[in-house]
């Protein structure tokens, strides 16, 4: 039988994978709207300002992430951005 402080640990346990996932998740998107950027029918200014948006974005994501999972978090958004199309 498992007791209180073994399910809130365990609910605990699984809101971090949530938001691990969720922050995962938002990094691809990202990356995925800077890739586009790139390729978009702007020039310039404001293609370069997208992009760098983008990028901030996902610096401040990774800081999320880092606090959560510690120095793996590179590693876990390297593989998953290796993974995008």
């Amino acid at each position: 039988m498992v007791g209180r402080k073994e399910e809130k640990i365990m609910l605990e346990a699984q809101k971090q994978r949530s938001e691990v996932a969720r922050l995962l998740s938002q990094i691809s998107a990202e990356y995925e709207a800077a890739q586009r950027g790139l390729s978009g029918l702007s020039y310039g200014t404001s293609q370069h300002e997208f992009i760098t948006t983008r990028m901030e974005n996902m610096g401040q994501l990774h800081s999320q992430l880092q606090a959560l999972v510690g120095d793996a978090a590179i590693a876990m958004i390297a593989d998953r951005l290796a993974n995008c199309h």
